[in-house]
């Protein structure tokens, strides 16, 4: 069952992982391992470096999907979020979509009609759309963002832009989704509904990867070209 309200430091972290399984997601990309045993979130957080602060602001912001919007102004270390974006970004792109690609492809292959082959090259460049999305983030906006941190501004560029091109990756992942529930005559229909899972999984995952970035991370740095035009 999910716990109603929100979680603090003093919670344990492994009510916060029985009562919400996603939260799994969430420890792993902060470099915590299980073991914990009934320690707190606080206490968990210390013994692994972790910003508590950013840790509860983006467990609770996922876990309120309705009030989202009210994290903007959160308090929070944005080095912290970035690090955990960084990580999010490693799981998508080295573990989630080529265990995908694999399963889709032990499938797949057993059919060399043109169907099959089209969803594989379809999912393969969701892939280059998605690594070429992240990469944009990891090559130009976090480097902006530590310069900002360390009181340097660009003239040539603002988190503005980001904004603007930040699409909605998880968009295409649902159009191939239906592509395959669609269309794809499977045999098995173990196999493929296997697949499915994952897909609507990843899914999900993305659009709380994009929720952070939206109404967490874009408004700290908006914050923080505010901050240090101030100073000029």
């Amino acid at each position: 069952m999910y716990k109603l309200g929100k979680y603090n430091a003093g919670d344990t972290m492994s009510s916060l992982i029985t009562g919400n399984y996603r939260m799994l997601l969430v420890i792993s990309r902060f470099g915590i391992a299980l073991g914990f045993g009934d320690k707190t979130i606080g206490e968990v957080c210390l013994e692994n470096h972790v910003d508590v602060a950013t840790f509860l602001v983006i467990v609770n912001m996922l876990l309120d999907e309705d009030g989202a919007t009210n994290y903007a102004k959160a308090a929070f270390s944005v080095e912290s979020l970035i690090s955990y974006l960084r990580n999010s970004h490693d799981y998508f792109l080295n573990f989630r979509l080529p265990a995908i690609r694999a399963d889709l492809k032990g499938i797949l292959h057993k059919g060399k009609d043109e169907l099959s082959q089209a969803i594989l090259h379809y999912f393969d460049e969701y892939v280059a759309e998605v690594r070429k999305h992240m990469s944009y983030e990891e090559e130009t906006v976090f480097p902006y963002v530590r310069a900002l941190l360390a009181g340097q501004r660009r003239e040539d560029y603002t988190i503005a832009i980001f904004r603007r091109q930040h699409d909605h990756v998880s968009a295409r992942l649902t159009e191939f989704k239906n592509i395959i529930i669609k269309y794809y005559p499977a045999k098995s229909t173990n196999e493929i509904n296997s697949v499915l899972f994952d897909i609507f999984n990843c899914e999900n995952d993305l659009a709380s990867h994009n929720a952070i970035e939206d109404h967490l991370f874009v408004p700290a740095i908006v914050a923080l070209e505010n901050k240090n035009a101030m100073k000029v």
